[in-house]
């Protein structure tokens, strides 16, 4: 079987953000670390499910509510990092990773729509 690299980098990336969140835990930070925390893990649910859609139209509606996922984690990790949540290199690095993620969301997509 050949390996999702969608699947894969969301699952990775998710990991990050939940392990980041247990360090914001212990700063007794919670409200915003939710919300990361919520938004980063539907990014990757959303595709796994997708990814097993029923039909074409099922496959685009999960992935659009991942990139949308995708966004507001964006907006999640840019507040954390500039309230001083989070430092500027693990914010760096949450934030590459998120918008890569969103560029092959929208890859795919685009792809899909064209291809319905």
């Amino acid at each position: 079987m050949s390996e999702n690299i969608i699947r894969e980098k969301t699952y990775q990336f998710a990991l990050k953000v939940v392990l980041a969140c247990k360090e914001l835990f212990n700063q007794k930070e919670f409200i915003l670390s939710k919300q990361v925390l919520r938004s980063a893990t539907s990014i990757g649910a959303n595709v796994e499910e997708g990814v097993q859609g029923q039909s074409k139209p099922d496959f685009i509606h999960k992935f659009s509510i991942a990139q949308k996922e995708a966004f507001e984690t964006h907006y999640w990790l840019r507040l954390l990092r500039d309230s001083g949540y989070i430092n500027k290199e693990s914010a760096y690095h949450l934030l590459a990773d998120c918008e890569e993620i969103q560029k092959i969301i929208t890859a795919i997509l685009k792809t899909s729509k064209l291809n319905r």
